[in-house]
């Protein structure tokens, strides 16, 4: 099977915008479709409480066909339009979906941060990891959400074998960032974030990229957007992972990066399986 995994940054303005950057968006969009993945998971669809409109739809079955779509938005007493959470996932499928709450400190379990997809062998999960915020005046409330997040994957995983993905808002190690010496009190590279993914691998979950490259230096997912030459000199960092459960890790054929051309921000990442 074959699944793709992307933080859009505004699935609106993807569908509907007119500018340079929305067109790109849309690009890349065509690129996903062209691949035939068995599902998309996206993430900070910044939609409204009430989802996906008519339009929007239309564009997704144009682009998609043949697809079923699932969303999540933030409710109050969460922001409006602020993350959200999507999947796009082959109509010949009939998962059960569930919008989990996990406990975490509010309003974060009223995000739209989880959506996950059960099928007959397996658990297909995405997650939006909430940031550290400017200043890591978020950390504390962070680190609660690690804490809960592997305690829900920890769940799920007693029952079948989870496939998880998304953007976890943390470079695990040095290698996966450009410059990790100057940016060991920056959001996303922090130690206490770093050590939460750790416990979160430990828990029985495999980072799949990391199993099949492990010395891969240089491969990211993410380049600062208001920094025009970051692209240009890949000084990224590697914050979106799929992750499976342990036992199965050897059943992974591929676990890649999808090439977003000139557009900064995140990139769509790819996980190949046999299931």
């Amino acid at each position: 099977m074959k699944f793709i995994s992307w933080n859009i940054d505004s699935i609106n303005a993807a569908l509907t915008g007119t500018s340079t950057r929305a067109g790109e968006t849309r690009a890349v969009l065509k690129k996903i479709s062209a691949l035939e993945p068995d599902a998309v998971a996206i993430q900070e669809t910044k939609l409204s409480k009430n989802g996906p409109t008519k339009k929007h739809l239309q564009v997704l079955a144009d682009l998609f066909p043949g697809y079923q779509v699932a969303w999540r938005s933030s409710v109050e007493p969460a922001r409006k339009g602020y993350a959200g959470t999507m999947y796009l996932y082959r109509d010949h499928y009939q998962p059960t979906i569930t919008y989990p709450q996990i406990g975490a400190p509010e309003p974060m379990d009223s995000e739209g941060r989880i959506i996950t997809l059960e099928f007959p062998d397996f658990f297909l999960t995405e997650v939006y990891t909430p940031n550290s915020g400017n200043g890591l005046k978020r950390l504390a409330e962070r680190e609660q959400w690690d804490d809960c997040y592997r305690d829900y994957l920890h769940q799920l995983d007693e029952q079948k074998p989870v496939i998880a993905s998304g953007d976890f808002n943390v470079a695990h190690e040095e290698i996966d960032l450009a410059h990790p010496a100057n940016n060991h009190h920056s959001a996303g590279f922090t130690d206490e974030e770093r050590a939460h993914f750790g416990q979160l691998l430990a828990a029985g979950f495999t980072d799949s990229f990391r199993f099949l490259h492990p010395e891969e230096a240089g491969a990211y997912s993410w380049w600062a957007q208001r920094v025009l030459t970051s692209k240009q000199n890949n000084s990224g960092w590697r914050i979106d992972y799929w992750l499976v459960s342990n036992r199965l890790a050897d059943k992974v054929s591929s676990s890649s990066m999808i090439d977003s051309g000139e557009r900064r921000d995140h990139t769509p990442i790819m996980l190949e399986i046999d299931l």
